[in-house]
């Protein structure tokens, strides 16, 4: 303990039961305040963080519809009315793309005597710093001391005042942090109006509880995800020159709590799978993709194959049609064909006439692995217990689409697939809820219904199921559903409707 003495220069004395109290003084400088700040937050979750360079960006001429939304919406000086947007899409329609789009479009506005891009989050599951809520208030604070100079010198007092702020509850922080700095400046009417963009709030999984079982570990997940909605909510309710651009998968809890009476009078939903034209945005991106790598093939001299130049109009509409508007789709496609070490022109036919599976390694083919570790990653993310009832319903589910070809109601399918399977009515969808991302699924009195001919977003879903070399323990039997669904139907007049 140096630089401490105590009964200097005393001797002969005993000192028993005696506790000691040393006051430590931490001074940080104005300097090294915001430096102080830098070191703790997640400096990778920002949008121009060297972890997530190149970041995800849209294709050129595609997404235009959403992005003019958001900037209509965001309007630059004024807050708007709803000072929320929350944009929602399953997994692979772009969200992170659009954001980073967003995020650059910001960054490039001219005209403008203040800085618009505020403050961007990027949660990522995979990511210690990235996937728990820990930093987060500190990651938006740094920034909004580099975007806002004028808020600076009031967040370098409050470190200054008490270093360990870093170390408070997020809700303290937030205070401490953000608002109350904001208020030091008095009138904010005149401030222009700043964007903050929170992307992949559904990657935020709480890791740093690795230890909780499974159970525990996925209701966590859902209570910290709904921890930040309402640190973001709280922070609009102080009607700070702020605006915040939340883009998320359509878990059945964020639903729920965006819907939710407080939510709703400050939230803009938008739907991206219901906004714009995915399909002529997809094929836009394929007519690119493809007459990229015809032209590769032309300075390689590969020899032509039949009369048609590469690819054809035929083989760039089954391309297109094969991906119905989903851009991960397509992009994994054409990651795929585009191989050096093989002919482009046989890996797409063989994948469009459906052959993929018998003529590679699916398995082990990079080009997909991001996809399937998606799947993996969803499927990974439920309780252990609720594993086997959850695989017995997609068995069912898969059945279903191989023997129906109407549009259904999924809940409606549902029921009908509970009683014919001897299961208590609601079990199934219980057992599904946390597929959201790759289900058609709606809850009672949500909007967002579905009707469609097969319950699952992407075919691709089903196909990592089928496949017991991608989804391992989470490979599907459906000659199991098909003994319950037609022991079931023998002994049942239950109708699907």
């Amino acid at each position: 303990m140096s630089g401490a003495s105590y009964f200097r220069n005393a001797r002969n004395f005993v000192v028993k039961n005696t506790t000691f109290n040393t006051t430590f003084n931490t001074n940080v400088s104005g300097i090294d305040a915001i430096q102080f700040l830098y070191e703790h937050a997640a400096t990778g979750a920002m949008h121009d963080s060297d972890e997530r360079h190149p970041p995800p960006m849209c294709h050129p001429g595609t997404r235009e519809v959403v992005i003019v939304r958001i900037k209509d919406w965001y309007g630059f000086q004024t807050r708007p009315d709803k000072p929320i947007m929350w944009v929602h899409a399953p997994a692979g329609y772009g969200k992170t793309a659009i954001a980073g789009t967003v995020s650059k479009l910001l960054e490039e506005a001219e005209g403008l005597d203040f800085s618009p891009l505020g403050a961007t989050f990027h949660f990522w599951r995979t990511s210690p710093e990235r996937n728990s809520p820990a930093r987060f208030i500190i990651t938006i604070a740094y920034q909004l001391a580099m975007s806002i100079p004028e808020l600076t010198p009031h967040i370098e007092n409050a470190i200054k005042r008490n270093p360990m702020i870093l170390r408070k509850a997020l809700e303290v922080q937030l205070m401490k942090l953000i608002v109350e700095p904001f208020k030091a400046l008095g009138d904010l009417e005149d401030m222009p109006n700043r964007l903050v963009i929170v992307d992949g709030l559904d990657e935020c999984i709480n890791s740093d509880q690795e230890c909780r079982v499974d159970k525990q570990f996925a209701e966590d997940q859902e209570k910290v995800q709904i921890r930040i909605l309402d640190l973001i909510h709280s922070l609009q309710s102080h009607r700070l020159p702020l605006s915040f651009l939340i883009l998320s998968r359509p878990e059945a809890w964020i639903t729920q709590h965006m819907q939710s009476a407080s939510f709703e009078r400050v939230v803009e939903a938008v739907d991206l799978y219901a906004l714009g034209d995915h399909v002529k945005d997809t094929e836009k991106y394929i007519r690119v993709e493809l007459s990229r790598i015809a032209a590769g093939i032309q300075d390689e001299g590969t020899p032509d194959q039949g009369d048609e130049e590469w690819p054809g109009e035929e083989v760039v509409q089954t391309f297109v049609w094969k991906t119905n508007g989903h851009m991960l789709y397509a992009s994994t496609v054409i990651r795929h064909i585009d191989n050096p070490y093989d002919d482009p022109r046989k890996l797409l036919k063989n994948l469009l006439d459906g052959y993929a599976h018998s003529n590679f390694d699916l398995a082990h083919s990079s080009p997909f692995s991001s996809l399937n570790a998606l799947y993996m990653h969803i499927m990974e993310s439920c309780p252990k217990s609720n594993r086997p009832l959850m695989i017995e319903v997609l068995e069912d589910f898969c059945t279903f689409a191989s023997c129906f070809h109407s549009h259904v109601d999924v809940r409606r399918l549902l029921a009908v697939l509970d009683h014919l399977a001897g299961r208590v009515p609601g079990q199934g969808f219980r057992a599904i809820r946390p597929l959201h991302a790759v289900l058609r699924l709606s809850d009672a009195g949500n909007p967002y219904d579905y009707r469609s001919d097969s319950p699952f977003i992407h075919s691709s879903f089903s196909d990592f199921l089928r496949d017991d070399r991608l989804s391992l323990e989470f490979a599907i039997v459906t000659e199991k559903a098909d003994r319950r669904i037609l022991n079931g139907s023998e002994s049942s007049d239950y109708m699907l409707m």
